[in-house]
């Protein structure tokens, strides 16, 4: 008799204990293995989505951005102003400016009013067409500050400048040091940064870097200083030409045609506006009512059509000075009146940098690429007086370490504008347009005290005077420059470069 077919129910029916547990397992761990996969893939795409966007988030950062604007150029004689000392033209004695500027210094006489210290950061400003596209060859470069130059040592350099007083044609006489018999020891040395290299400067280099670019050196006769020595350099690759000077010699132009790259010159004391204090007899004095809660338009009217601003300042302030806002007298520096409060000098550097710095980031007609960078606080080296008292700086080498005091103000004020440039760049790193940068030169100048003309100048101009604020030229402030061609050659995309 032929067995009986089993059906697969009578299969599974009659199946031993353990054949069913194993089939049970089997299918469990198919379903946990499953949900591992899927969790695992979830996982990684979170994980891919936060780097991508911690990607796109770093780049945003880089220099930042401002909001402001307002009055009158110095009151001194170019000689006198050079010098910094106190000669004052009255207020009625407005500068004769050019046709071309008309049209700048209309329209800015208006009042700006400026942020106190605790005000909120300003809205970032809506862009043009043109800001958004014009510059995304800058715009879209991360900014990185490869080396920090801030810190080094000055070592000897046999090959001496890339210019000399002969050189170039541009130098002015109370600056030009060897033509008046000044030791050239200050000649032989170049900033040596710690843990990386400063490149000498090239000016091929720095005009191809500039090719087609407007740049300026905002702030008082060390920012003037700066320029000149800018122009001395690039002169040894471009003979420049002399655009515009206004009445006073206080905002100039000169262009490199060959490169189409404009520099400027922009004067102002303090950024904010700022007027002489009379006398009894209604003559001005060498001090200063400084409106915190307005601008210099002189200055802030030009920064349409800027891709670079270079901006600097602070030994104005060391005079006596009296501080308004509101249309009131609210304080002093350096007054040492008992009915009014003294604020102190880096009060007051805060108060107009961070004006300063809104401003340009506030400003709407301004490209949306333009970069910022703020030169840090130089002191001068008078020893034993001053301009007029006996003062002098005749050293004929660097200082040592130990010669510099650690407890100088030159170093509160550094980091009051490093702070200061630190906020900027915060605020601006959102909208992503307008940057800010630092060119600390400040250790570095403080051993410098064998760089500044001194008594070596033509007396016939002026006598028994000493100046050991500027510098000479070329010297150490040459090296501001090599500091300037180095961060913008970290902003320019590598296809400008060569």
């Amino acid at each position: 008799m032929a067995p009986r077919p089993i059906s697969p129910s009578s299969s599974s029916s009659t199946a031993s204990p353990r054949s069913l547990l194993h089939s049970s397992s089997s299918s469990e761990w198919y379903v946990v293995v499953q949900r591992n996969i899927k969790s695992s893939l979830l996982l990684l795409l979170v994980l891919s989505t936060v780097f991508v966007f911690s990607v796109l988030l770093y780049s945003s950062h880089g220099f930042g951005a401002a909001t402001t604007t307002d009055d009158a150029l110095t009151r001194q004689s170019p000689l006198i102003a050079e010098l910094g000392m106190s000669r004052f033209r009255t207020e009625d004695e407005e500068p004769n400016v050019a046709k071309t500027n008309v049209a700048a210094e209309q329209g800015a006489d208006a009042e700006i009013s400026m942020p106190s210290p605790d005000s909120s950061a300003p809205v970032a400003p809506t862009q043009t067409t043109e800001d958004q596209t014009g510059d995304q060859g800058v715009v879209g470069v991360q900014v990185e500050e490869k080396c920090d130059m801030s810190m080094g040592r000055w070592v000897r350099e046999p090959k001496g400048p890339i210019y000399t007083n002969l050189t170039c044609p541009t130098v002015p006489d109370f600056k030009n040091c060897q033509k008046y018999g000044k030791d050239p020891g200050h000649l032989y040395w170049r900033w040596q940064p710690d843990g990386c290299e400063l490149p000498r400067f090239s000016p091929e280099r720095f005009l191809d870097v500039v090719r087609g670019k407007r740049l300026a050196f905002i702030g008082d006769s060390l920012a003037r200083n700066q320029m000149e020595s800018l122009l001395c350099l690039l002169s040894q690759a471009e003979t420049p030409t002399d655009v515009y000077a206004d009445a006073f010699d206080k905002f100039r132009t000169w262009h490199f045609p060959a490169h189409n790259f404009t520099l400027m010159a922009m004067w102002t004391e303090f950024y904010a506006h700022a007027v002489p204090v009379v006398d009894a007899d209604g003559k001005p004095t060498a001090s200063f009512d400084i409106h915190l809660d307005r601008l210099n338009a002189n200055w802030t009217s030009r920064l349409p059509g800027l891709d670079y601003a270079v901006v600097s300042g602070g030994n104005w302030f060391f005079r006596v000075n009296y501080l308004w806002e509101g249309g009131r007298r609210v304080g002093c520096v350096n007054c040492r009146e008992a009915n009014l409060a003294d604020f102190g000098i880096a009060y007051a550097v805060r108060r107009v940098v961070r004006a300063a710095l809104d401003a340009i980031t506030g400003c709407r007609e301004c490209k949306g690429g333009l970069v910022t960078l703020l030169r840090t606080y130089t002191p001068d080296h008078f020893e034993h007086g001053s301009w007029f008292s006996g003062g002098y700086c005749n050293r004929t080498r660097p200082l040592e370490e130990s010669e510099v005091s650690s407890w100088h103000i030159g170093w509160e004020l550094r980091r009051v504008q490093r702070e200061e440039v630190e906020r900027a760049r915060e605020t601006t790193a959102a909208a992503g347009s307008k940057r800010f940068g630092v060119l600390d030169v400040t250790r570095a100048m403080m051993l410098r005290a064998d760089g500044h003309p001194g008594a070596h100048y033509d007396k016939r101009w002026v006598r028994n005077a000493s100046d050991c604020l500027h510098w000479c030229l070329p010297g150490p402030v040459d090296m501001w420059n090599d500091m300037l061609l180095q961060r913008l050659s970290e902003l320019s995309p590598p296809s400008v470069l060569r």
